[in-house]
């Protein structure tokens, strides 16, 4: 397939890719550990070199990836600031900042910052629903039904990020602690974009989207942002009017799956419980508590997972044998009797060798034992 690379093709196996994964969140036993595939730009057109100078489309086909994501056009205003600072789509102040292996786009001031009421924040220019082009995934769905039957997922955002992206970090979690009336402001008026942006793109969809993914890095790699008493108060209430909302307006079928870096194994029975979630990502490995074993004993039964293989030291420093090694062990840890997505465990950042990738992708998917 790419020469050079002794990559293993799974075969098409017994089932769709779509009924794969489905089967997997199910909690039964597919044909094989279905696999999805998150990078960064400069991965995936290193990627498309690789296989020839080929569509992104037709490198997902090519690694057998399971998962298509939707992503509705973004119409709105383009906005920029003095300094090469741009707006982006929810009103957060960017700046290109390059590093050794690309580039990202770092916070450059928060719009809110000098918000001193909830009025201050309601009368804040908010992006407005009509921003997004929701027709558009249509399209986006029609040549996905023409390469193959997916499992089709929508990202629609997180809560706590996003609301403390328009206020600063900082300010934001004091704020949270000693008056939480701006930071609770902003994130209501985050809940409401949502649910008005999947209201609108799951009706244009027409049953076609099965998995709506939202997120919140609420922990680092030793423990939690905040106090467990503290995400219960403020951040889990936004999550359930939203998740509440979604089950309202989603076909039956739809799951939910959720992503928080670091170290949430406090917080997974309250997700599970009151968020209602179906899929738990990143499983970030090397975060305290977070070990997949752990994981599937104590919540196999009851959640399903997706991601877990090791961005910070594996795929960029490990052999191509490491990763297909790892890869094969959480597959029969995590995917035995389903329950599991095979993927990084966040973005696969440009570091990671192009042998590694095709060693994760390439490696037997087939749960052992």
């Amino acid at each position: 397939m790419v020469k050079g690379f002794a990559f293993k093709d799974p075969g098409r196996g017994t089932l769709t890719p779509r009924e794969r994964v489905q089967m997997a969140l199910a909690h039964q036993q597919p044909d094989r550990v279905p696999v999805d595939l998150w990078a960064v730009p400069e991965v995936r057109e290193r990627l498309q070199v690789t296989f020839g100078d080929i569509s992104w489309s037709d490198v997902l086909r090519q690694l057998r990836v399971d998962i298509r994501w939707v992503a509705p056009n973004y119409v709105g205003p383009e906005r920029t600031l003095p300094g090469g600072v741009t707006v982006d789509a929810y009103g957060m102040w960017r700046k290109e900042v390059r590093h050794d292996f690309g580039v990202y786009h770092e916070y450059a001031g928060y719009p809110l910052a000098e918000a001193r009421t909830a009025e201050d924040v309601r009368a804040w220019d908010w992006s407005r629903t009509e921003y997004w082009d929701m027709e558009s995934v249509r399209a986006q769905l029609d040549a996905f039904e023409a390469e193959d039957d997916y499992f089709i997922c929508y990202d629609l955002g997180g809560i706590f990020e996003r609301s403390w992206g328009l206020l600063g970090m900082e300010r934001f979690l004091v704020d949270l602690a000693e008056n939480p009336e701006v930071p609770c402001a902003i994130m209501d008026g985050i809940t409401d974009l949502y649910i008005a942006n999947v209201t609108r793109l799951l009706k244009v969809a027409e049953g076609r989207v099965d998995l709506v993914y939202t997120w919140d890095d609420v922990a680092h790699q030793q423990g939690l942002l905040m106090s467990p008493r503290m995400w219960r108060t403020h951040i889990m209430p936004r999550h359930q009017r939203l998740n509440a909302a979604i089950r309202q307006v989603a076909p039956p079928h739809v799951k939910l799956m959720y992503h928080s870096c670091g170290a949430i194994f406090p917080l997974i029975p309250d997700l599970i419980r009151e968020l209602g979630i179906d899929v738990l990502n990143p499983l970030q490995p090397q975060a305290k508590g977070m070990d997949p074993q752990r994981l599937k004993e104590t919540f196999g039964e009851q959640v399903a997972f997706h991601g877990g293989v090791d961005l910070q030291e594996l795929l960029p420093h490990g052999t191509p044998e490491q990763v297909d090694a790892e890869a094969r062990r959480l597959c029969t840890i995590l995917g035995h009797g389903g329950g599991y997505i095979l993927s990084a465990a966040h973005y696969i950042q440009n570091d990671v060798p192009t042998e590694n990738i095709m060693a994760l992708y390439g490696a037997s998917r087939m749960v052992e034992g």
